[in-house]
């Protein structure tokens, strides 16, 4: 009997789904053309994502690309194809139309309110997303892997902004998210000139947290998902991702304050009297994320 990511991976397009122990491993899976986003592909990445989200087996995703790159950004044929009057009755921007989420999103701050727009609904996921870069990541691809929790590159990799090479702006919150990572002076150099950025650069100003050998990335971004996956509460976890992406919008006092809230919740938690009885008999912990 097929379980319900085996049921998911049925009705998806462009990309694959996969579980490698308590990690969902999502590809983009357009190789032939350096899996170019299309509207498919993202409506295909939030049922994969929403599946994710909504299983209490998978405890970390890792999202990669299919063959030599990351995502080359939107497919072109859909860029050629806008009409500038269509607004958001363009294929890619209705994929958006009337999204909802029906995870639980009760653990942590509501960020909700902050997050809109085409992949807000990334940070509510309340489990890390990593993305694994193991190639060109351009344009839209670069916005994608920016709205994860983490990247690992490829030491073949690079990012480019790509925008300003096609007389477009910086789209889908990049404009926010890149001065957040690397300080405002970079993110200008990497949108005004859409240089590319190779894997040791990337590193170097924080757009990766780690570069490893490309025959290696997947592998060690899975382990990596995985040793969370094994050491510690799912359900920190969740709260702590959207301290952190709630904090943006708040003051030292506020992110003070309900640190000192959710610290109280945390100490009536199983996790916790997991955490702690884990530590003293010196054994490997058993979190249920409750």
């Amino acid at each position: 009997m097929a379980n319900k990511f085996e049921e998911t991976n049925g009705d998806l397009e462009d990309l694959t789904l996969e579980t490698r122990g308590n990690v969902a491993v999502i590809t983009l899976n357009r190789p032939d053309k350096l899996n170019a986003w299309t509207a498919a592909m993202e409506s295909s990445m939030r049922s994969a994502l929403a599946a994710c989200a909504k299983d209490d087996a998978i405890r970390a995703i890792v999202v990669t690309g299919a063959g030599r790159g990351f995502c080359a950004g939107a497919d072109m044929n859909l860029l050629q194809s806008i009409d500038p009057d269509a607004g958001e009755e363009r294929e890619l921007a209705k994929t958006n139309a009337g999204a909802t989420y029906d995870w639980d999103r009760s653990l942590g701050p509501d960020i909700s309110a902050h997050m809109t727009g085409r992949f807000g609904y990334m940070p509510q996921i309340p489990k890390p997303i990593i993305a694994a870069v193991n190639g060109p990541c351009a344009g839209l691809g670069m916005v994608f892997a920016l709205w994860c929790d983490m990247r690992i590159g490829a030491e073949d990799m690079f990012f480019t902004t790509s925008f300003a090479k096609r007389g477009l702006i910086a789209e889908h919150g990049i404009s926010w998210l890149l001065p957040e990572l690397t300080g405002h002076a970079t993110a200008m150099d990497l949108l005004l000139s859409a240089r590319r950025v190779g894997a040791e650069e990337a590193k170097s100003v924080g757009l990766l947290n780690k570069m490893v050998p490309t025959q290696e990335l997947v592998n060690e971004a899975v382990n990596y998902a995985q040793e969370m996956a094994e050491t510690v509460s799912p359900r920190s976890v969740a709260v702590m991702k959207a301290q952190v992406w709630k904090s943006r919008f708040q003051s030292l006092s506020e992110a003070i304050e309900i640190g000192d809230s959710e610290m109280q919740k945390s100490f009536a938690s199983e996790d916790f009297k997991e955490g702690v009885e884990h530590f003293v008999q010196k054994r490997a912990p058993r979190f249920t994320g409750l």
